[in-house]
């Protein structure tokens, strides 16, 4: 896939951190989840399938900030990959006005509730946080039009599975990605909840 057909705000900061083409599984995945698909993105660490998540997602959000509610969650698995995935994020969108916030378990809940008030665009979340704040009424899933998540070869610790299926439940419809070095029940089983038609995006 050409970086020519991205947003051109994100265009420009491919260019400026020296992407000048996508790499082979890149290539492979990145017109599927452009085109809105629910998707398994299955590959080794190192094959890039975590920028092509970063740039689906600016994508998608049309690389501009709007109104209030989160329209992207992804999910992580605690605080140091929500704040490593924050900064990546803050990257490729430094020429952007999207508001980009890391929610996790090691920080005050009513700060956070405060914070994400005044209007967040993506949220990086650990999924225990993110289900106790919406169950608290502290963050609206109304608009979420991208629900990721991020290195899935987790989540059968910490009853995070159902954490993450509870939440399913209250989104309206929107782009399901799971993303993952290998291919598990745990995340395979999520076809029968909101995964179901997934396309499934490997690097075999």
């Amino acid at each position: 896939m050409s970086f020519k057909k991205l947003n051109p705000l994100l265009k420009d900061s491919l260019e400026h951190l020296g992407f000048e083409a996508s790499n082979t599984f890149q290539k492979k995945v990145l017109p599927v989840l452009k085109g809105g698909a629910n998707s398994y993105v299955i590959a080794p660490k190192g094959s890039g399938k975590t920028t092509a998540l970063v740039i689906t997602t600016i994508h998608k959000l049309k690389a501009s900030a709007f109104e209030d509610s989160p329209r992207a969650i992804i999910v992580v698995k605690d605080k140091q990959e929500a704040l490593h995935l924050k900064d990546e994020f803050e990257r490729f969108t430094k020429n952007t006005d999207l508001r980009i916030y890391a929610l996790y378990d090691e920080y005050d809940i009513e700060k956070q509730k405060t914070e994400i008030y005044p209007g967040q665009d993506i949220v990086i979340a650990t999924p225990a946080r993110l289900s106790r704040l919406y169950f608290l009424n502290g963050i609206h899933l109304g608009e979420i039009q991208l629900f990721a998540i991020e290195d899935a070869d987790y989540l059968g610790r910490n009853n995070t599975y159902n954490h993450i299926l509870r939440l399913s439940e209250s989104l309206n419809k929107c782009q399901y990605i799971i993303i993952a070095d290998e291919m598990n029940s745990r995340i395979r089983n999520y076809q029968n909840a909101f995964m179901s038609n997934a396309r499934l995006v490997s690097e075999k």
